[in-house]
C-alpha cells in the first residue's frame, strides 16, 4: 500500500523571501527551487501571485485577497442558505396544498 504523501505548506515570509530572491535576477528560477527543494512550477507560480498581489499575495489558508472577494464569499454563502430555505419552503407548500379526500 503506497504511503500518502504530505503537502508541504511554506510560511508567507518563506514564500515572499523565496520569491525574492528570483527577482533579484542573481539565479535562475530553477536553480533557486533545486536548492530549496521546491518544484520549479510552484516557485513561478509564487512570483506571479506575488507580482499580481505585492505584499498581499499570501493571504494564509482560508484567508482571501481583498474585501471584494470575502463580501463575494459572503454572498455565496447568503445564496446557499436561501435556496435551501426555499426548497423546505416549497415541499411544505406541497404537503400543505394536497386537498384530502
Amino acid at each position: 500500500m503506497p504511503e500518502a504523501t504530505l503537502r508541504r505548506q511554506y510560511s508567507k515570509e518563506c514564500k515572499e523571501e523565496t520569491v525574492k530572491l528570483v527577482l533579484k535576477g542573481e539565479k535562475t528560477c530553477r536553480e533557486i527551487a533545486e536548492y530549496l527543494g521546491i518544484r520549479d512550477d510552484q516557485l513561478h507560480r509564487w512570483k506571479k501571485k506575488y507580482q499580481q498581489f505585492g505584499s498581499s499575495a499570501f493571504p494564509g489558508i482560508g484567508n482571501l485577497h481583498d474585501a471584494q472577494e470575502a463580501k463575494i464569499r459572503q454572498l455565496e454563502t447568503e445564496l446557499r442558505i436561501v435556496k435551501e430555505e426555499r426548497a423546505i419552503l416549497k415541499k411544505a407548500m406541497a404537503v400543505f396544498s394536497r386537498n384530502p379526500q
